[in-house]
């Protein structure tokens, strides 16, 4: 069993993790794939955020290009500071490099950004965790990125938010602030 401490909770899932080799974690994301595949948000999106997954994460890289292969317009984040991220327009496999923490992500050429700094319109934004709670709240590395860029998402409620996530990382409880945004929806195989 695990703790209501964040710092707990991200210990069991890493020894969750480390119980399955790398084909089975891909493996286990193919159910995750076809339920995204299959939702109603994510087929009537024109412009989604995805991320560029790591090895211990369900593994969106085909899904990926399979939306962008639809004719969406999708964006990835990038790491632009020990704090920030901002988003970049995916324009092809060949426009990603290695960035921070070795996470592929496109060349800041791709920036889509207007002259205000704002986020473009996001219709579907789906987001990986550590872990996630039945209320939508999710635990992330700790380092707080993906908690800036959801608050910059704003209107908030104008982008559907999806947390992507193996069964074993939902959990009934995580401790959540009252700046956390939760999650519309959580996919799991």
């Amino acid at each position: 069993m695990y703790s209501t401490n964040k710092s707990d909770i991200r210990k069991y899932i890493r020894k969750k993790k480390r119980e399955y080799s790398s084909e089975e974690l891909e493996a286990l994301s193919l159910p995750v794939l076809e339920r995204v595949l299959k939702h109603p948000k994510v087929i009537g999106a024109d412009t989604i955020l995805l991320y560029y997954s790591l090895p211990d994460e369900v593994c969106t890289h085909n899904l990926i290009d399979i939306l962008y292969n639809q004719g969406k317009r999708i964006f990835l984040p990038k790491v632009v500071s020990p704090t920030e991220m901002t988003l970049c327009e995916y324009l092809g496999h060949d426009s990603l490099t290695s960035g921070a923490y070795g996470i592929m992500e496109p060349d800041e050429r791709n920036k889509k950004q207007d002259s205000s700094s704002k986020f473009p319109t996001l219709n579907c934004a789906l987001i990986p965790g550590v872990a996630f709670d039945s209320q939508g709240y999710r635990l992330g590395r700790g380092k707080g990125y993906y908690d800036r860029l959801l608050a910059k998402l704003l209107p908030a409620d104008a982008t559907y938010k999806i947390g992507l996530c193996f069964s074993f990382q939902l959990l009934s409880h995580i401790p959540h602030e009252t700046h956390d945004i939760p999650m519309d929806e959580i996919i799991s195989q």
